[in-house]
Order: structure tokens, then C-alpha cells, then sequence
């Protein structure tokens, strides 16, 4: 039988893969790729609204068939992720309506709130994933005051919970039930989703995979086509990328 998440295997996640902002050598060059003219999206409908969960337990959007993929690698509590969400959320969202460019974005994961957040950005299906995210990166601030503010001792007893018991105890005493609720997640339902063994168990693993798969030391990174782009942790950076893959 497979072991639901532990303490020991979320804080390997924290330690031992990923730090924020930590990249690789940035003289590294990303091979260009041709976009093409803009491709119209089916009638009646904007590519950034159409959006679906991958099997790597990514959300991603726009056009399925886009010549152009950005993936993006990103923990909720890496401000430097937070930073890239404000940057690039806008532009990013008017590059995914050319259909030439789909972004999906994928938890990496740093520590036990970070997977707290994902859970919950997670909740209500693909189509409010992103707009959720993109708060819940803008509201870092306040959720570290909050987190800061917990005695030690309850988040380590918090976290010797059973597995589906630990991470509704951090969400509520962290505010993170009273935030989705706010932005239309019911209470019982955000709870539900914070008490799921299963997708926790899944995004862990899958953030592990992502470390192996693209040798991934920081966040965020980003793959273009399949490829880590190297040296880029930033909008302007990967802004740059995207020009020369012909955006």
C-alpha cells in the first residue's frame, strides 16, 4: 500500500531540492523556435479561458496545440515566485491569447505551507486556478506574518497529525481556509481538499519527479519546449526567451 505524505518527505522537499530564485549558469542559450502568425481560438471563446489540469498535476492554458509551451516550476511561499506572478500574470495572459504560446504552471514544492497552498489553488478544478493562484502569490505577505506568528511547537504537533488532519489545521491557523473562502471556495470544501492524502501524495511525488526530470535546483524554472530555461528567474528574462522563440 502506498504511504501517505510525511513530515520527513515534505521537509526533504523543503531542504533538499529547491531554494527561491537559486539559478544555473546564465550564460546559457535556449534553442530558438518559430511561432508563427497567431492562431484564432475557437468561436465564442478567448485561448486564456480555456484551461485544463495535465497529468504531471499542472494547470495549464491556452492553445493545446500551440507552437510555443511554457512550463513554469514554482513554489507558493518563493517570493521570487510571487514577484514573477505580478510581473508576468497580465503579459503572459495577452501572449497565451495569440495562440502561439500555452503556460502551465506546476507546484514545486519548499516547505509543509507551500503544499498547504497548492492543495488549495487546486480546489475548485482548473478553471479558477489560476486567478486563485495569482492571489495567492499577491497575499505572501500577510500569510508569512501569519505563519511567523505560530508557535513553533503547534505548526510540529500541526504536522504530527494524521495525513488528513495536518493540513486543515495549518490552513485555518494560517488563514488560509478564511482566504479561499473569501474568493468562493466554501469552508468545508477547502477543508476537504487540505484533508486529501491522495493529491498531497501526488504533488509531492510529481515535484520530485520535475527535480530529477529537469535537474531542478530553484525556483521558479522554467522549461520552453521541453527545455530548462537556464539562467532566468524572472519576467524580463524569460520576456527576452519568449522574443527569441519568435513571440
Amino acid at each position: 500500500m502506498k504511504k501517505s505524505i510525511t513530515l520527513l518527505s515534505v521537509l526533504a522537499l523543503a531542504f533538499g531540492l529547491a531554494a527561491c530564485g537559486d539559478k544555473k549558469d546564465a550564460s546559457a542559450q535556449t534553442e530558438t523556435v518559430s511561432a508563427g502568425k497567431d492562431i484564432p481560438p475557437p468561436a465564442g471563446k478567448q485561448w486564456a479561458d480555456i484551461v485544463a489540469e495535465t497529468p504531471e498535476m499542472g494547470v495549464v492554458m491556452g492553445n493545446p496545440d500551440a507552437p510555443v509551451k511554457l512550463v513554469e516550476y514554482a513554489s507558493f511561499t518563493c517570493p521570487h515566485c510571487a514577484d514573477f506572478s505580478a510581473q508576468a500574470s497580465e503579459p503572459l495572459r495577452k501572449l497565451v491569447g495569440t495562440g502561439r504560446l500555452s503556460y502551465e504552471f506546476r507546484s514545486f514544492l519548499r516547505d509543509p505551507y507551500d503544499l498547504a497552498m497548492a492543495l488549495l489553488a487546486r480546489c475548485g478544478g482548473a478553471e479558477p486556478f489560476f486567478p486563485l493562484t495569482e492571489q495567492l502569490m499577491a497575499n505572501q505577505p500577510d500569510f508569512f506574518a501569519k505563519a511567523q506568528a505560530i508557535d513553533p511547537k503547534a505548526a510540529e504537533a500541526a504536522l504530527k497529525q494524521p495525513p488528513n488532519q495536518r493540513f486543515v489545521t495549518l490552513g485555518t491557523t494560517t488563514g488560509l481556509v478564511d482566504f479561499a473562502k473569501q474568493r468562493g471556495v466554501p469552508e468545508a470544501k477547502a477543508k476537504q481538499c487540505l484533508a486529501d492524502p491522495k493529491a498531497a501524495d501526488g504533488l509531492v511525488n510529481k515535484a520530485q519527479e520535475g527535480a530529477k526530470q529537469y535537474d531542478i535546483s530553484g525556483t521558479p524554472t522554467f522549461l520552453l519546449n521541453g527545455k530548462v530555461v537556464e539562467g532566468v528567474a524572472g519576467w524580463e528574462g524569460l520576456r527576452a526567451k519568449l522574443t527569441e522563440a519568435g513571440l
